[in-house]
């Protein structure tokens, strides 16, 4: 008999192992690693956000396209209900017959996917004191095993069960009267849930954190503020020295950097390809730049982190020195990247950042590859320096010091485009390997900016700033724009009245759905920008629209409800969008199969 009989002792007890861990409902059950890696390629499910941990945001199928769109109609719609309205950013995620979408106020939603019909949901109690700085939020999910995992405005991680929506494990984050919150959607990277932290506002100290998701304990995490010890833990959840972001005091002078903000509140993406998990940060705390001199690593950066030990691989720094606060937590979205000189694929990531510049980098070391404006006006920089990879600073472009006026009050005002909202902000852009563009949601405008003095108070405020938002145009706001990473030109655009603040999706069928503040979906040619259908919802639309196949036919989903952080923070902006109505709805649409 050979080696490889079937009835050795060894495979006998691996088969007993797997029909145990089977019975107990492990991963092997539910949404497994290979599900999520895979995600971009299937279409019967979404199981990461971002529709693949990579972010392309896009949909492989084909039975929606330029041809057929216009016979798309709703399939179910179905409200939160309440009075819990605000704004709602979530992307749903769907995996076997559910569709799981979080909600305004810490809530998660369970619907059948096929009917809308509520299965169950949860409401996170949520004490007095959260302090979330731009609306009461939540960007999603993450699904793995039989568990539905999201964060929480009181800082909070819950993992609930997905067919009885019971919470199985509840890990808190950090001290929500410290100013952190939650409000990114968790991802989950070779076997680890990778988290996090909102709260640059109020002086907190970014990281990315690691985790067991079906445990919620900690396996490493990684601060993104130079001077900050990160740790790894063993399997008894004891800390283990894992060294220093960066050196104490190199790019941070005194002692700002120990509450040196750079919250990494919009999440992250995974590569497999390098095992690297890339996460933007957000702005240096205070706003007043004159207050701690140097670059201020590693905020306003994207960050490249080892999944498996928790270290900064490469790090970029978009906007050194930030003084805007143009953070830079816009997402990192992996493709191919065709150098136009030597005509190599070189594995590359794209980012909009809120400064108003896309950048490209070399995924695998972070070399700058290519810097241009996508955004018509921006008054902080000229360009970038492609041999340093940094920007070419406008002269008297930065506000002003405080201590440069006689009475210490206020600094110099300047006008500074674009305003601190961004050049895009949350709402995701996406990407077509089919026409090789980046579909990106943009804004234009301008703020008046001014620097005033300010110390560090624990769950206060932490700015130091004050500002006022104002449109550059009549006309329009928002633009969606396809941009060619390579030339740098835009190729098509649609201009919007109000802001564009929800996430694209793209699909093989060639279309491009976006959805509006005044409460439009709508799907448009990837390739001349050309809308050919488009519905009302009712209210403004905030999130990102994702498509998977239901029962052999292709549907399209969107989460509605208009607010985030345009009513709130938008000054003279504010008063374009006060006519626009509260919602939170998630809508279902299919091709329409009669005559």
């Amino acid at each position: 008999m050979h080696s490889h009989s079937p009835f050795r002792p060894k495979s006998f007890a691996l088969a007993l192992a797997l029909a145990s861990a089977f019975a107990a409902g492990s991963v092997t059950a539910g949404v497994t690693d290979a599900d999520i890696l895979n995600d971009a390629k299937t279409n019967s499910d979404v199981v990461s956000f971002g529709i693949g941990t990579q972010g392309q945001r896009h949909s492989p199928m084909t039975a929606i396209n330029t041809k057929t769109v216009k016979n798309l109609v709703p399939a179910w719609s179905m409200s939160f209900g309440g009075e819990k309205q605000r704004g709602q950013e979530s992307q749903p995620v769907i995996h076997n017959g559910k569709m799981f979408v979080t909600a305004s106020y810490s809530r998660l939603f369970a619907m059948d996917a096929k009917t809308g019909k509520k299965l169950w949901k949860y409401e996170h109690r949520l004490p007095d004191g959260i302090m979330p700085c731009c609306d009461v939020i939540n960007r999603g999910a993450a699904l793995y095993g039989d568990l539905v995992i999201f964060g929480t405005l009181d800082a909070q991680l819950v993992a609930l069960d997905q067919n009885t929506g019971k919470v199985v494990w509840k890990e808190k984050i950090e001290d929500y009267k410290a100013g952190y919150s939650m409000t990114a959607a968790p991802i989950v990277a070779k076997g680890k849930l990778i988290t996090g932290v909102s709260g640059g506002e109020f002086g907190v100290v970014g990281r990315i954190d690691a985790r067991d998701p079906l445990t919620g304990k900690l396996v490493w995490t990684r601060p993104t503020v130079e001077g900050h010890m990160g740790y790894t833990f063993d399997k008894d959840g004891n800390k283990v020295d894992n060294g220093i972001s960066g050196t104490t005091n190199a790019t941070w002078t005194g002692d700002l950097w120990k509450t040196g903000g750079a919250a990494t509140w919009n999440g992250a993406t995974y590569d497999p390809e390098t095992n690297l998990i890339f996460a933007g940060t957000g702005n240096p705390a205070p706003w007043n730049s004159h207050l701690r001199p140097g670059d201020n690593l590693f905020s306003s950066s994207t960050v490249a982190i080892d999944a498996d030990t928790g270290k900064i691989v490469w790090h970029y720094q978009n906007t050194p020195h930030d003084g805007w606060d143009f953070d830079g937590v816009n997402e990192f979205v992996s493709f191919d990247y065709k150098d136009p000189k030597t005509g190599k694929l070189i594995k590359a990531g794209g980012k909009a950042d809120r400064n108003g510049f896309f950048f490209v980098n070399d995924r695998t070391n972070g070399k700058l590859l290519n810097a241009f404006p996508f955004v018509k006006k921006i008054t902080w920089a000229t360009g970038y320096d492609m041999n340093t990879g940094r920007p070419i600073y406008t002269a008297d472009g930065r506000p002003g010091n405080p201590a440069d006026d006689p009475e210490g009050k206020k600094g110099k005002v300047v006008v500074s485009a674009p305003s601190f909202l961004g050049g895009k902000n949350q709402q995701q852009m996406a990407y077509s390997p089919q026409t090789g563009l980046f579909y990106v949601p943009a804004n234009e405008w301008s703020m008046d900016i001014w620097n005033e003095p300010v110390a560090y108070k624990k769950g206060a405020a932490y700015l130091g700033a004050g500002f006022t938002i104002k449109a550059i145009h009549d006309d329009h706001i928002g633009v969606l724009r396809a941009i060619d990473p390579v030339s740098g030109k835009i190729v098509w655009e649609n201009k919007n009245y109000a802001p564009l603040w929800g996430g694209v999706l793209t699909t093989a069928g060639g279309l491009i759905f976006y959805g509006t503040p005044e409460g439009y979906l709508k799907g448009v040619d990837a390739k001349t920008g050309k809308e050919l259908w488009s519905f009302q919802t009712g209210t403004g639309i905030v999130a990102p629209p994702v498509s998977w196949e239901q029962d052999g036919e292709q549907m399209i989903a969107v989460v509605t409800g208009w607010g985030g952080a345009v009513p709130l923070w938008g000054g003279d902006v504010a008063k374009r969008v006060n006519y626009l109505e509260q919602g939170g709805s998630v809508w279902v649409f299919k091709l329409h199969k009669g005559v």
